[in-house]
């Protein structure tokens, strides 16, 4: 029993993990993209790499991904 439990939260945090790569990813890379085509350019557009930017939205995501699959199994074992 305990190692099912233990594959399923692994399972968890790596579903949501990716998840949150994914989406923190895509989410800067637009916010990057947005910010080239605005009218007035701020210091931090014209500075920062997309490249970069991205990244750092998908190492955002991959925190927020653990922390959501840590809350959900948390959650799951408080209703049992």
């Amino acid at each position: 029993m305990g190692r099912k439990k233990n594959g399923s939260f692994l399972l968890m945090v790596i579903l949501c993990s990716t998840a949150g790569v994914i989406l923190g990813g895509t989410s800067s890379w637009a916010e990057s993209n947005q910010c080239m085509k605005a009218d007035v350019l701020t210091q931090e557009c014209l500075t920062k790499s997309p490249i970069v930017k991205t990244v750092e939205g998908m190492g955002v995501g991959l925190l927020a991904g653990i922390g959501a699959a840590i809350g959900a199994t948390w959650q799951a074992k408080q209703g049992k």
